[in-house]
C-alpha cells in the first residue's frame, strides 16, 4: 500500500506542477486544481474523515482522495459497472459502494486495496445504502423493487421486503434509531422498522419522483428533494419525523431536478441550514426553518451537480457529471463573485479546489 500511495503522491505532484504552468483564464488563476479523482462523471461523494472524501463514478473506481492536501490516496477497482453511491461507516475506514453491476462491496482503507465483503441478490442497480448506527446492519434498495438488510460481519441477507413500484433512489439510517427512511420514483417517502423489517409510514406522494433524501442529527426531521423541469417540481421538503407525513416548509428555486439535499453541520447561534445541488448546476443554501434562500452557487458548465458532503459548517463537496469535485467554501457575508461560479444571497459562496 506504501508504493501505492507513493504513486499517487507523484503524479499528485505532476499534476499540480503542470495546472501551476496553465493558469490561462480566470478559473483556474482563482481556483486550485488538483489531479482529478475520476476519469468521467461522478455519481456520489461521501466523508470518510474530517481530511479524506470517498466518491464515485462512471469510471467504476472507488476512490479516496484527501481534499485538503488535494492528493490521492486509494483507488478500488472491484465493481464491472458504474458506481452509484458511496456510505462510509463513521469513525472507521470502512467503506461501502453500490453499483449497476447489482453489487454493493465493502472496502476498508486500512486492508489492502481487495474489498473485504461483497453483498449480492438484488437483480438490478443498487441506489440505496445505508449502515445501522451500531456498525452491525447494512440496507440497501434498488430498483428491482427489494429492500434487504444485511449482517455486515457475514454478508448475509437477514431480511427482504418487495413492494410493487418502489423503485429505490436513495436510503438514509435515523440516527441513533432503528428506523430506516427511503426515498423512490414512485414519488412516495416510506420509514421501515429494522427490527420488523416492515413500513411503519408512508408520506403524501409527492407530484415527481423523489431523488434523496437526509435525516437532521439528532433525528427530528427528514429532508427529501423531487425531480421536476422548468421551475416544477425541482422543490425539497422539510418534513418531521415525529408527525409522520407533516410537511414543514418547501425549498423552491432550481429550475432543474434537485439531485441531492443535506443537512449541514451547525455551530452554536449559527441558523440551521439545508444545502441542495441541482441538474441546472448550481448549489443552494437554506435557512431550514424560513425556507430563506441565503445563498445560490452557479457552476456554469458543470452539468448535473448530483452529490453532496458537507465535512463542516463552511466546508462543502459537491460532486458533478462534467468538472469532477468541487470543494466550495460558505462564509457570512455579501458574496464577491469568485472562482467558477456566480453566486447571490447574503452567504459568500465560492468554489476553493476542484479535483
Amino acid at each position: 500500500m506504501g508504493k501505492l500511495q507513493s504513486k499517487f503522491r507523484k503524479r499528485s505532484e505532476l499534476y499540480r506542477a503542470s495546472q501551476e504552468e496553465k493558469a490561462d483564464n480566470a478559473f483556474d488563476s482563482q481556483v486550485v486544481q488538483y489531479e482529478p479523482a475520476h476519469h468521467g462523471s461522478i455519481n456520489t461523494v461521501a466523508n470518510l474523515s474530517p481530511d479524506l472524501c470517498v466518491s464515485g463514478g462512471t469510471d467504476q473506481a472507488v476512490v479516496v482522495y484527501d481534499w485538503k492536501q488535494g492528493r490521492m490516496c486509494q483507488s478500488f477497482q472491484g465493481h464491472n459497472r458504474e458506481v452509484t453511491k458511496v456510505v462510509c461507516y463513521p469513525g472507521s475506514t470502512w467503506i461501502f459502494s453500490a453499483s449497476r453491476d447489482k453489487t454493493v462491496l465493502m472496502w476498508d482503507l486500512n486492508q489492502g486495496d481487495e474489498h473485504i465483503q461483497e453483498f449480492c441478490g438484488h437483480e438490478l442497480v443498487v441506489n440505496g445504502l445505508a449502515v445501522s448506527p451500531d456498525g452491525r446492519k447494512l440496507c440497501t434498495g434498488s430498483r428491482d423493487n427489494w429492500m434487504c438488510l444485511w449482517d455486515i460481519e457475514s454478508a448475509k441477507c437477514e431480511q427482504r421486503h418487495n413492494i410493487s413500484r418502489n423503485l429505490v433512489t436513495h436510503v438514509c439510517w435515523v440516527p441513533a434509531s432503528s428506523s430506516v427512511v427511503q426515498t423512490s420514483e414512485d414519488k412516495t417517502i416510506r420509514v421501515w422498522d429494522s427490527r420488523t423489517w416492515q413500513v411503519t409510514n408512508t408520506f403524501p406522494a409527492k407530484q415527481y419522483i423523489q431523488t434523496h433524501c437526509d435525516v437532521s442529527p439528532h433525528g427530528h426531521y427528514l429532508v427529501s428533494s423531487s425531480n421536476g423541469f422548468g421551475g416544477q417540481g425541482c422543490e425539497a421538503t422539510l418534513w418531521d419525523l415525529r408527525q409522520p407525513g407533516c410537511k414543514v416548509v418547501e425549498y423552491r428555486g432550481h429550475l432543474q431536478t434537485t439531485a441531492c439535499c443535506m443537512f449541514l453541520p451547525m455551530t452554536p447561534g449559527d441558523t440551521v441550514r439545508v444545502a441542495t445541488s441541482s441538474h441546472d448546476s448550481s448549489v443552494k443554501i437554506w435557512d431550514q426553518n424560513t425556507a430563506v434562500c441565503l445563498g445560490t452557487l452557479a457552476l456554469d458548465g458543470a452539468g448535473p451537480l448530483v452529490s453532496l458532503a458537507p465535512s463542516d459548517s463552511t466546508n462543502l463537496l459537491c460532486a458533478s457529471f462534467n468538472t469532477g469535485l468541487h470543494h466550495i467554501q460558505l462564509d457570512q457575508g455579501l458574496h464577491q463573485a469568485q472562482g467558477s461560479g456566480a453566486g447571490s444571497g447574503d452567504l459568500d459562496i465560492k468554489v476553493v479546489a476542484r479535483f
